[in-house]
């Protein structure tokens, strides 16, 4: 423990952020980690539990109480150390994961919790900085050969780890760069995809082979996340590799399938995000602008507030969320809830930085003329026992020059599992357990949301971590990576 009185003496600090006229100007990074002085006092503030409910909140299951400590100490690079031993990208978690650890923070109850992303953001950037971070190829190597399909925090997490058990990996991405949904999907404002660049370089020097532009299936036409050049058959893989790691991402998006959903401007989120993440990229310019546009944003989660960002760096002339639940309460009730996720009211840097939002609407038509969208008529509902219900004469309509839809991913790319002839669950995803993570098929695994179906990017570390080992077993009769 730190410091025996550091949770009373001192007040949460969050990461400072640039002023919201500059960061709109581009499509950087805005956060500024903690300097090392106001790391250590956040970590002074950590109560070392009996029981660290933070450890068990956080998927990967981080030591965070000893991480912590350390940094109060001034210890980085043992941190480091530390935060490595669970966690193969801390640089992903400390800038894009909600933090379930800090709900659960004993401080949570009655108290700000301990900063703990934010300690964790300033531990994996110091390490960088000091060249900490480096390749740890295998001591031996074992012949057998796995292919890893999907280069997601998933298909990465499983990828290093069979690596650094000594097994020729390679891993396949349908689209023309490494990432998946890290790189195609979340705006460069909020992870910068160096991140991912970094970490190839340092997987390529443990022996991980990349191949991109490659689609594991039948049929490669599956939509805008798609940059195939070359499609291979599950048969070919089967062949060659002695185990497959299925990790691909949830990317088949849920539809609002109402009068009008045919005009022109009407779009699904990914096909605005992805554009425009390969535009930052310098892969040419974004079809869909928001330019000049009144936007509305159908769906309330982290892809509806990543359209709500990329929205006003183009420039919209307004941005509307709407969302179908009702509105959450500005506070939670943490005797109720805690050390659980709670459902409360979260306004991202997105919101702060422009937009108009109101809950408890369905959208009953998209309104046009020339095969254009131009208003969204909704009406408002009620729910009760789970129920929803629209309140009558409550229908109203918005001015609509660009819609997103935002409200979610029911299931990863079906033709993949299908190619495969696996057994699916009843959402749609890779049918298997957390134990071993064997599908129906011999040979072939799945984890991350190729078998949880959407979900976080640490579930998905954690899942490429724990289907490394399960491989790693069934490959050698027994392993020495942690779970």
């Amino acid at each position: 423990m730190g410091k025996p009185t550091g949770f009373i003496e001192f007040q949460r600090q969050s990461e400072a952020h640039l002023p919201v006229a500059e960061r709109l100007k581009n499509y950087r990074e805005f956060v500024l980690h903690l300097t090392d002085e106001q790391a250590r006092v956040q970590g002074a503030r950590c109560m070392d539990c009996g029981i660290p409910f933070c450890t068990s909140g956080c998927p990967v299951n981080n030591v965070i109480p000893d991480w912590n400590d350390l940094v109060y100490r001034g210890n980085w690079r043992e941190a480091l150390d530390v935060l490595h031993s669970t966690n193969n990208f801390p640089d992903f978690t400390g800038r894009i994961c909600p933090a379930p650890c800090e709900a659960a923070c004993t401080l949570n109850i009655n108290d700000d919790a301990v900063g703990i992303k934010s300690i964790e953001h300033a531990i994996i950037d110091k390490g960088w900085e000091q060249g900490w971070v480096v390749a740890q190829p295998p001591a031996a190597k074992t012949g057998k050969k796995v292919a890893v399909v999907g280069s997601g925090p998933a298909g990465l997490a499983a990828a290093q780890q069979l690596a650094r058990a000594g097994h020729d990996v390679t891993v396949f991405e349908k689209n023309d760069r490494i990432g998946g949904l890290l790189r195609y999907g979340i705006p460069d404002f909020k992870f910068e995809k160096s991140h991912i660049d970094r970490r190839m370089t340092q997987m390529q020097a443990e022996g991980v082979t990349f191949r991109t532009g490659v689609f594991i299936g039948t049929d490669s036409n599956i939509g805008v996340a798609n940059l195939a050049s070359e499609t291979i058959a599950p048969e070919a893989l089967l062949k060659e590799f002695d185990a497959i790691v299925l990790s691909g991402g949830a990317e088949t998006p849920r539809n609002l399938p109402v009068h009008g959903r045919e005009l022109s401007g009407v779009h699904y989120a990914l096909e605005f995000l992805i554009p425009q993440n390969r535009e930052v990229a310098g892969d040419g310019r974004n079809p869909i602008s928001a330019s000049g546009k009144h936007v509305i944003v159908i769906g309330g989660g982290d892809t509806g507030s990543d359209c709500v960002g990329t929205s006003n760096r183009h420039g919209a002339l307004s941005v509307t969320q709407i969302e179908v639940m009702p509105r959450p309460p500005e506070q939670e009730n943490k005797a109720l809830v805690w050390p659980n996720w709670p459902l409360k009211l979260r306004t991202s840097s997105s919101h702060e930085e422009g937009c108009s939002r109101d809950w408890a609407i369905t959208t009953k038509e998209f309104i046009g003329s020339n095969n254009k969208v131009e208003k969204l008529r909704a009406v408002r509902v009620e729910w009760k026992d789970g129920k929803m219900s629209e309140i009558a004469g409550s229908e109203f309509e918005l001015k609509a020059d660009l819609v997103l839809l935002a409200m979610g991913f029911v299931s990863p790319v079906q033709k993949v599992l299908d190619a495969f002839g696996i057994e699916k669950d009843a959402r749609g995803n890779a049918k298997a357990d957390t134990e071993n993570y064997r599908t129906s098929m011999d040979k072939v695994f799945a984890a991350g949301d190729m078998r949880r179906g959407q979900s976080l990017v640490v579930w998905a570390i954690r899942e490429g971590r724990q289907c490394a080992r399960a491989v790693d077993e069934y490959l050698m009769g027994s392993s020495v990576l942690p779970r």
